[in-house]
């Protein structure tokens, strides 16, 4: 089945610590990037979607950036669904340009959160996840909120941090391959369980990075498509899960929405885990990504460590993923974070990955979650 929805054009800007970086800077280079690769000018996008930055809190963070790029586009719009996204704003614009109300939709993320957000402020803004009533007078954060989930899932499938530990190795190595990576120094599974304790199981380098960036995507009819400058990335598939937002409403500390959402876009798109060449799956935490694969089915439960231990998430392996090193390893901006995994995925598509490329991709799966593993958007990409 089609979406008659193509992405068109993809652009990231430089990752890491960019000094005099602001949220609209990282957004209008992200976006002109991304405009130049499709071949397009400013004014043919008629479609923008933004998400939120924490360093600018805005109402209407699409205008700000509309006002800042001086366009005027018939449809305008922010999202916010923390990690997921990137991966529901590209689902909305692929709607928008099958039902014929846009032509070219911009999706563009940003943020200087490494620059420009304390440690501090980076906490009280993150402090905001925890059910106010439940959770923050507990004193709750993100990462002891992922641990709970990395307890339960450690003492029901016997897997051991070690094997979490070397999810965060693969990372590296792919980003080792990528020249804009935040980190690409090797690490060891020693390393990593050697690193500061953050929340018991997860240390430091279990964690994700923090970073400035930013990303763009534009996505295009199926007509529109056809005046476009690169090769042209067709969206097949796409859906989303929602079982909870707090994780003291979690129905379950194994099983989360990612089963729904990437169950209804593998159907969408006519294929099944075992056809996807390639796959770009959020991983704040190396929990988030051994979960995520096992409840989306591409590895049994209690597998994902093992496997990432054989080398099956490596370039060559039977799963290459997050070849550009993921948020663990490339960079982690905010909602750009989520936007990295879609751009490389086109890169992939494209053959345009160089030294991480994975030989004759057709078919990339792209996931990202936000929350606690709360909100969950999947997309399967495609070329012919």
């Amino acid at each position: 089945m089609s979406m008659n929805a193509f992405i068109t054009g993809v652009h990231d800007t430089a990752v890491g610590e960019l000094p005099g970086s602001s949220v609209m800077s990282l957004h209008a280079e992200a976006a002109h990037g991304a405009l130049a690769d499709a071949g397009l000018a400013p004014g043919d996008i008629d479609g923008v979607i933004c998400a939120y930055a924490l360093t600018l809190p805005h109402l209407m963070l699409g205008s700000v950036f509309c006002e800042y790029l001086g366009i005027h586009p018939g449809f305008c719009t922010a999202l916010s669904a923390g990690g997921a996204s990137a991966c529901i704003m590209i689902m909305q614009a692929a709607a928008l340009v099958a039902s014929g109300q846009c032509e070219h939709v911009l999706c563009v993320t940003g943020e200087n959160r490494l620059s420009g957000l304390s440690r501090n402020g980076a906490v009280a803004a993150l402090a905001d996840v925890g059910h106010p009533q439940f959770e923050q007078p507990f004193g709750i954060s993100v990462p002891a909120a992922y641990a709970l989930v990395a307890q339960r899932y450690l003492h029901e499938t016997g897997a051991t941090p070690a094997e979490l530990a070397a999810i965060a190795v693969e990372h590296r190595r792919h980003a080792g391959r990528h020249p804009k990576a935040q980190r690409r120094e090797p690490i060891t599974v020693a390393e990593v369980l050697a690193s500061k304790p953050i929340a018991s199981p997860l240390r430091m380098l279990d964690c994700c990075l923090i970073s400035d960036g930013g990303a763009a995507v534009v996505v295009s009819s199926r007509a529109a498509a056809r005046d476009t400058r690169g090769k042209p990335v067709e969206i097949l598939g796409a859906g989303q899960g929602h079982t909870h937002e707090h994780i003291v409403a979690a129905p379950s500390l194994t099983d989360f929405g990612c089963k729904r959402s990437s169950a209804t876009a593998l159907a969408r798109a006519g294929v099944t885990t075992a056809d996807i060449d390639v796959a770009e799956i959020y991983d704040s935490f190396t929990i988030t990504l051994a979960v995520e694969l096992e409840s989306i089915g591409f590895f049994e439960r209690g597998e994902a460590g093992l496997a990432a231990a054989r080398g099956e998430l490596g370039l060559g392996g039977r799963l290459p993923c997050n070849t550009h090193g993921g948020l663990l390893s490339y960079g982690h901006a905010g909602a750009a974070g989520g936007m990295f995994h879609a751009v490389e995925a086109v890169h992939q598509l494209r053959g345009r990955a160089e030294a991480r490329q994975v030989p004759d991709a057709k078919l990339a799966f792209v996931h990202g979650d936000g929350g606690i593993l709360s909100a969950h958007c999947s997309l399967v990409l495609g070329v012919h």
